[in-house]
């Protein structure tokens, strides 16, 4: 038995877009692990497919609607009886040019990003402020090394990052403990999607900005980050000196795409934007 599960058996878990990627691996994760686990976010049929895979309620949730994120917050506190862990894990990518680009596009990533993760730790901060409470702000690589193209997504987990911070410091008194998740590319939708387009194949060429990493380490890393409540969760594991030296690596991505870059704005400008999950109309 692996020696974080006696911490997880029982936890009462909040995951925020767990339709699929790392929302849904790691709610079948913590089910496993003997957690109590509910789930939120778009998607309607996978969303019911991975609550009925963990035994647990699911709610179609908007994050960037704070009534929505109140309104599932406190049911879920209902259902399960309280709440022990919330992870604000629901984004959305799309490349775009910050010249040229849709600012709809990049409006709509900061309003589901750093918003709909505001809302989140917002409205589930009461009831995980104990002393063992957790909240995770899932942010990214990308909050540390900043890439062109990537300019909305990057300022929106920079953002996350921030909202982690400083949620430590104000529920600390509580004995609560907040945690901020770093990914590099893992294998998810949003890798494959995010980066499969014109402008990056004229960026990056036939590859990846990092070798992308099975989705199953961000998990395991997630597991054993949420059992011992950790400030830092990182995947994979070279994430964390990378964090720690940001500047020296972005002088290096700096000079990476620097020959390509005018052939890849450029296509850009032109380019119709898909975000990586499709969003409720307004």
């Amino acid at each position: 038995m692996p020696s974080d599960q006696p911490k997880l058996a029982g936890r009462r878990v909040l995951i925020t877009g767990a339709a699929r990627g790392i929302g849904a691996a790691l709610a079948q994760r913590l089910h496993e692990r003997g957690a109590r686990v509910a789930v939120a976010g778009l998607e309607p049929e996978q969303l019911a497919r991975v609550a009925a895979a963990v035994g647990g309620p699911w709610w179609e949730c908007d994050v960037a609607d704070r009534q929505q994120v109140d309104a599932t917050v406190e049911a879920a506190v209902t259902e399960l009886g309280g709440l022990d862990v919330v992870v604000a894990n629901a984004g959305i990518a799309a490349q775009l040019p910050l010249v040229g680009g849709d600012p709809a596009i990049f409006e709509k990533i900061v309003a589901v990003n750093l918003l709909g993760s505001y809302y989140t730790l917002r409205a589930a901060g009461p009831h995980v402020s104990h002393p063992q409470g957790y909240a995770l702000a899932v942010s990214s690589l990308g909050a540390a090394v900043h890439l062109p193209l990537m300019g909305a997504y990057s300022a929106s987990k920079a953002a996350v990052e921030a909202l982690g911070d400083t949620l430590r410091q104000e529920l600390r008194p509580s004995g609560a403990r907040v945690g901020v998740a770093y990914f590099a590319e893992l294998d998810t939708d949003m890798t494959s999607r995010g980066f499969d387009t014109e402008p990056a194949r004229k960026l990056l060429g036939n590859r990846n900005i990092t070798r992308v990493t099975p989705l199953e380490v961000g998990i395991r890393a997630l597991e054993r980050g949420i059992a011992r409540r950790s400030r830092v969760i990182v995947a994979p594991a070279w994430t964390r000196p990378a964090l720690s030296g940001r500047m020296i690596v972005q002088l290096v991505a700096d000079q990476v795409v620097r020959g390509r870059m005018a052939a890849a704005i450029g296509t850009a400008q032109r380019e119709r934007v898909e975000l990586t999950t499709p969003q409720p109309l307004r």
